[in-house]
């Protein structure tokens, strides 16, 4: 059985290790850098894995979370049959998803209260 490769996309999950928690802080960072996306673009960036993604905003990304390539692109080789054996690197083999979003990583929720005048 020939194995396939394929990958898996941790754009959110190094994000939020910087403490960037929305897709909107990330917008004007790749403008400063020369790359204009619409809103639309860059959620779709950080929260769907790309098919087609310039080197040019690979480079950009790399540069504001000052990450290697390895850290946001993870090799994974895929059976034929469409079950994940491996994980280049790795030996966690856990299919993407919710699941393995940005865990740990989220932020503390906001308490309200009211002030007293």
């Amino acid at each position: 059985m020939t194995a396939n490769l394929d990958y898996r996309w941790h754009l959110r999950e190094v994000m939020a290790t910087r403490g960037m928690y929305t897709t909107t802080d990330l917008r004007p960072l790749l403008a400063e850098r020369g790359i204009d996306l619409s809103p639309s673009q860059v959620y779709r960036l950080v929260v769907e894995r790309p098919e087609r993604l310039s080197l040019k905003t690979l480079m950009a990304l790399l540069d504001i979370l000052g990450c290697a390539m390895d850290d946001l692109i993870e090799p994974v080789t895929v059976r034929a049959s469409g079950r994940k054996t491996a994980t280049a690197g790795s030996t966690d083999s856990a299919p993407p998803g919710p699941a393995a979003g940005v865990g740990d990583f989220r932020p503390k929720r906001a308490r309200i209260v009211p002030t007293e005048e």
